[in-house]
């Protein structure tokens, strides 16, 4: 035990945890390299080795957040090159939605294990590793595509909302999230922390009960 948490939820949410970020930034780059762009292949990240997708600072963070409670981390950004692409807008746009994409689809994927296996075992233990995993797997994946969406870089969202717009204001909003928008979500998310009203946890928890209540049949 580690405080109230258990040992069960910790293995959990790490297994879950690595899974998540790292099938995401495997998807960002498959998707650019299927699209022409050399670069993803080029710094080894077309794999399935989720090792490669993961920097120490950011994989510490999630180690040391998901024993006291909560998970923030991050994985290793892929870097692509668009004008590598075949269509280098709408490849980009592809790109960039595969990564939100993949964890709806691991979402899914969980939810289907877990009404499966709460069906056909009479006697599941909630507390046991099995259902953590299998609930936290549906959990933590909607989580994290709903806050790759918000529109501040350097999160998927930016990319997508960028794209909308026309130019010249999507060259101003991609310049402006290189740097402000970062800064921006980063003081929003030490603001939740330091005072326990997260902006961000207010802004995804509706569509993610929704989605979460919806996968899992309850």
């Amino acid at each position: 035990m580690f405080g109230d948490i258990s040992i069960e939820y910790v293995l959990a949410a790490l297994s879950v945890i690595f899974l998540a970020i790292g099938l995401h930034e495997y998807a960002h780059a498959k998707v650019a390299d299927l699209a022409g762009d050399p670069t993803p292949r080029l710094q080894g990240r077309v794999t399935l080795n989720l090792t490669k997708h993961f920097d120490p600072i950011g994989t510490m963070m999630i180690i040391f957040t998901t024993l006291a409670g909560f998970g923030i981390g991050w994985g290793k950004p892929v870097m692509v090159n668009p004008s590598k692409m075949k269509n280098p807008k709408w490849d980009h746009v592809a790109s960039v939605a595969a990564g939100p994409l993949s964890n709806l689809l691991q979402a899914m994927v969980f939810a289907v294990v877990f009404r499966l296996v709460t069906a056909t075992v009479p006697v599941l233990d909630p507390d046991g590793f099995l259902y953590i995993f299998l609930f936290l797997g549906v959990l933590i994946n909607i989580s994290l595509m709903l806050f790759n969406l918000i529109p501040f870089g350097p999160l998927d969202g930016h990319w997508l909302l960028g794209y909308m717009l026309p130019e010249p204001t999507r060259t101003k909003w991609f310049q402006f999230n290189r740097v402000q928008g970062g800064m921006i979500l980063l003081g929003v998310i030490l603001i939740g922390q330091f005072t326990g009203v997260s902006l961000i946890g207010m802004i995804i928890q509706t569509p993610a009960t929704f989605l979460l209540k919806f996968l899992l049949g309850v």
